[in-house]
């Protein structure tokens, strides 16, 4: 029994003195990519305002998120694409029913963002009351409205990270269908939106929904793009850029929020 207990005591001494295992790490980027967030990062800092940056790979579930991923910036018309979410759902519900003037007023929002067909659609379909109560669940759960500006899309708040969560929700959790037709619609977009996300290059095949504007509190321009690059979609990128720039607001943003892409995907894609 001696001997027993001394071979036990033993054993639980190698053990003590084993280091547990490390808990499993968290997903990482490889090492290329690891180094293009690193410089994309180092050009974000480098430009006027403030930008929020999100990147997923959605076959491993690693994420990059900046420091301002969290920041609110005012959404200009990236919630159309949560519109487009809205009604699809609704129509294959049975509680509304989209007509073929509605489809092709969805199909102006995603190709051009064109405001007239949002403002109809929004209008036509319930406004705040009814839409607004379902985006946060497909992932804007930062979003909020403020009583300075009218409740509507275009005056919603919002951040880098809610339009990561949206992207994802239109790739992951919508029925293959309205996916197929989303991802067709945001790789063929207008020219008017070939900036932002679409920087990652035609390798890439590249998809965005872009949101601009002025009218920023201090006159100052909101340069926003989410989407999606590489193989299948498997990264999704949300830019948010508050520029704080008055005059040529619009060109810094969009070269911005352009190079950050170029950075990342650019010549990342072989073959």
């Amino acid at each position: 029994m001696k001997r027993l207990s001394a071979i036990l005591t033993a054993i639980l001494a190698i053990l003590a003195l084993t280091p547990a295992a490390p808990a499993s790490a968290a997903p990482r980027f490889d090492r290329e990519l690891q180094a293009r967030i690193a410089r994309a990062q180092a050009y974000a800092d480098s430009r006027p305002g403030d930008t929020g940056i999100v990147l997923r790979d959605r076959w491993t579930g690693a994420v990059y998120r900046s420091e301002a991923a969290g920041t609110l910036i005012w959404a200009c018309s990236t919630p159309k694409l949560a519109m487009v979410v809205d009604l699809l759902l609704r129509n294959d519900s049975g509680a509304v029913r989209l007509t073929a003037e509605d489809r092709d007023l969805i199909h102006r929002m995603l190709n051009s963002s064109d405001d007239a067909a949002a403002h109809t659609l929004w209008t036509r379909y319930g406004g705040e009351a009814e839409f607004a109560k379902r985006f946060p669940s497909y992932g804007m759960t930062d979003m909020r409205f403020t009583d300075q500006h009218p409740h509507h899309w275009g005056w919603i708040l919002t951040t880098a990270n809610d339009l990561d969560r949206l992207v994802n929700y239109v790739l992951t959790k919508l029925p293959r269908q309205h996916r197929d037709y989303i991802v067709r619609e945001m790789r063929t977009v207008d020219v008017n939106q070939q900036w932002g996300v679409w920087g990652a290059g035609p390798a890439a095949r590249p998809g965005n929904k872009n949101g601009w504007s002025d009218d920023n509190d201090d006159g100052s321009w909101i340069m926003n793009s989410v989407g999606f690059a590489g193989p299948h979609e498997r990264y999704t990128l949300a830019l948010m850029n508050n520029t704080k720039v008055i005059q040529n607001g619009y060109e810094t943003g969009q070269e911005t929020t352009t190079k950050i892409s170029e950075i990342l995907f650019k010549g990342y894609f072989k073959g």
